[in-house]
């Protein structure tokens, strides 16, 4: 039997808080959190203190919120605790090689995609983006290389054709939670079997910018749904209508009858405009918007926005 009686968890998100909550749920011994400093966010950017911090105040654990994790004040403050492992989910920094290695049985991270795929801090995103119909969770032994650790366990997970990087986000980080345990469990058994990971077979996910949105009306239906649903609700997905900005929500890949009666070929072109949503030639294939975001408006099906806007058909989004 292996020993883990002190764990130090470090997260930040919401996409961290089922990890933390499945090791409390479980009785284990959370000896300390570690989690970013309170942060402004928002229109009025009020100082909002991280989800896992809230939880830890809730279940009264100890926290500290670092500025920097680089140097030996906050090594000293970690050492303090004894961890035989850290727990990482979503901390949001990478680790230095001193805190990695400080646990006796070192750091495991809850990665969101089947590694070595779409290493870096968008995998759930990437993953819609190029189309997969499947991503899960892998557990890591951490090293110094991002996401390059060996696997120690891994879970699959579907993907839905409507879900957005919102909604499997959610999944994730609930199969997370439970594959954290299931790690903790074989490792106390002794039966976690790490294994290298290909490189051959690595890619990378990138953090998203606004930019990354921009809809190119040239890529087919199938592309741009994607692209819709993987930066869905972040940084979201937009063209312009009438030299205005217009972000685009709930897309769907419309039946071909559909796109045989709609006899406009040139891309981005609203054929129709009606309480199913707007029509849109692309590249390859016309594409249904379900719900869009207009300038200085709020997010609403295109029914709701119809009752107080007219859309013509015939109308050429983007520039």
């Amino acid at each position: 039997m292996v020993a883990i009686n002190r764990i130090v968890f470090m997260g930040t998100p919401a996409f961290a808080v089922p990890s933390l909550k499945a090791l409390l749920d479980r009785g284990e011994n959370v000896v300390c959190v570690v989690t970013q400093p309170d942060r402004p966010k928002g229109r009025g950017r009020k100082i909002m203190m991280p989800p896992v911090k809230e939880l830890a105040l809730k279940a009264s654990i100890p926290f500290l919120q670092p500025e920097s994790i680089r140097g030996d004040e906050f090594l000293a403050e970690l050492r303090q605790y004894h961890p035989d492992i850290i727990g990482l989910t979503a901390y949001g920094n990478i680790l230095p090689e001193n805190i990695i290695n400080l646990p006796p049985l070192g750091t495991i991270n809850v990665h969101g995609s089947l590694l070595p795929k779409y290493r870096g801090a968008a995998p759930i995103q990437w993953a819609l983006i190029n189309g997969e119909t499947e991503t899960g969770i892998t557990i890591m032994q951490m090293d110094k290389g991002v996401d390059t650790g060996d696997i120690l366990l891994q879970e699959k997970l579907p993907i839905g054709p409507e879900d957005t990087a919102g909604s499997l986000s959610g999944k994730l980080a609930e199969l997370g939670g439970k594959a954290l345990g299931a790690a903790l469990d074989l490792l106390r058994l002794d039966r976690l079997n790490p294994t290298q990971q290909n490189n051959n077979l690595a890619s990378l996910a990138p953090l998203l910018n606004k930019e990354d949105g921009l809809v190119n009306w040239l890529h087919s239906a199938v592309q741009i749904s994607c692209q819709i649903r993987g930066l869905d609700p972040w940084p979201t997905t937009y063209t312009t209508l009438s030299g205005k900005r217009l972000r685009l929500f709930s897309p769907e890949v419309a039946d071909k009858s559909l796109c045989l009666g709609c006899s406009i070929s040139e891309p981005g072109i609203i054929c129709t405009a009606n309480r199913d949503g707007l029509l849109i030639t692309t590249g390859d294939g016309c594409l249904l918007i379900k719900e869009i975001q207009a300038e200085g408006s709020r997010r609403m099906s295109v029914e709701a926005f119809l009752s107080g806007h007219t859309i013509q058909s015939g109308t050429l989004l983007g520039q």
